[in-house]
């Protein structure tokens, strides 16, 4: 599908208010299935990835427990998102518009191979396509009467991605899908204590996906991670929190003004509500993607996940989140998360 292009407007950025925080507690309220009691070993974090056409070709790591698989176990799971995009923003010779929807299934295959050691696969399949969420979108703005950001004032379920600045330039206006970039991550336990547990992970991020429809950087990245875990014995409440190094390659979609050095970190908090029920919230950040004026792509990202953990028998759980941009533009509007992830042993966390 061709679709029609448009130019970006007057300086400064303009963004649809897709979602406030009264819509995202709603949606935690109103979808959130019910989580079992976490055992001492760590919680699980709710699975978070910026989708940006330009953050989300970096291989910056979702935050995941402290907690490694067991010798000799291993754990599935599959992640879903669908991330809605509205960006129109020009700057001092820089101009930048994406407008869209991404779709993202990965799959993460976790094993202990030895006492303390695990390996981690994680495999993404996903697409680009100008969607079929913006007439919803519009008609929310409609109801409460919501700020759009110029959303409204463009053609919907249209697909543009494009950027161009000096020495950098890449545009996207065909619905695209395909194979990402594929990570391998070692992760190493460093402390277990009763309440704490402490680990290290080295990633490798490989260029299988292609560049020029935005599925992949083009690059291969590492990073390296270090995480813990609270779970105090007795309480209902219990916490994560990573932080960490990235390495980017050289990419050639975002060329020149690319920023090579990027720092990670997010931290979030656990509620026991039920004996089958998790809520959980959680901030993730990373340091911006490319040297630039424009918020979309020069400013430290913030991203927000409300969500919570349905443990449906002691082998499947399944969580259901949403994920907000709290750093207007330095992510999609509004990301729809689900993940259902399959522990053969049982000891799920």
């Amino acid at each position: 599908m061709r679709c029609a292009r448009y130019q970006a407007g007057s300086p400064g950025h303009y963004r649809g208010y897709t979602a406030t925080g009264l819509r995202a507690g709603l949606f935690a309220l109103l979808t959130v299935l019910p989580l079992v009691a976490l055992p001492a070993r760590g919680a699980e974090p709710l699975y978070s990835k910026n989708l940006s056409p330009v953050a989300g070709l970096l291989g910056l790591p979702s935050p995941r427990s402290a907690a490694l698989a067991a010798e000799g176990d291993w754990q599935l799971a599959m992640h879903g998102s669908i991330a809605s995009h509205f960006v129109l923003d020009s700057d001092n010779g820089e101009a930048l518009n994406l407008d869209g929807e991404t779709y993202r299934v990965a799959m993460d295959l976790r094993y202990g191979f030895s006492p303390g050691w695990e390996l981690q696969l994680e495999v993404p399949w996903l697409g680009h396509s100008g969607g079929s969420l913006d007439s919803a979108i519009d008609n929310w703005h409609d109801l409460w009467r919501m700020p759009d950001g110029g959303r409204s004032r463009v053609p919907r379920d249209l697909l543009d991605f494009s950027y161009r600045a000096v020495g950098s330039r890449f545009a996207l206006t065909d619905d695209a899908s395909g194979v990402g970039d594929i990570t391998l991550a070692l992760n190493r336990t460093l402390f277990t204590g009763s309440s704490l547990q402490l680990s290290a992970g080295l990633g490798y991020k490989f260029a299988t996906g292609r560049e020029r429809e935005l599925l992949g950087s083009g690059a291969e990245d590492g990073f390296i991670a270090l995480r813990a875990g609270w779970v105090p014995a007795g309480s209902p409440f219990s916490a994560h929190a990573q932080a960490g190094y990235l390495r980017a390659g050289h990419s050639r979609v975002l060329a020149n003004p690319q920023e090579r050095n990027l720092w990670f970190a997010g931290a979030g908090l656990n509620w026991r509500a039920l004996d089958a029920l998790s809520l959980i919230v959680q901030l993730d950040s990373h340091s911006a993607p490319m040297e630039s004026r424009l918020a979309a792509l020069g400013d430290t990202a913030l991203l927000l996940s409300v969500g919570g953990r349905w443990q449906m028998n002691p082998r499947w759980a399944l969580d259901i989140s949403v994920v907000e941009d709290v750093a207007v533009a330095t992510g999609p509007d509004i990301i729809f998360q689900a993940s259902l992830r399959f522990t053969p042993s049982g000891a799920v966390h």
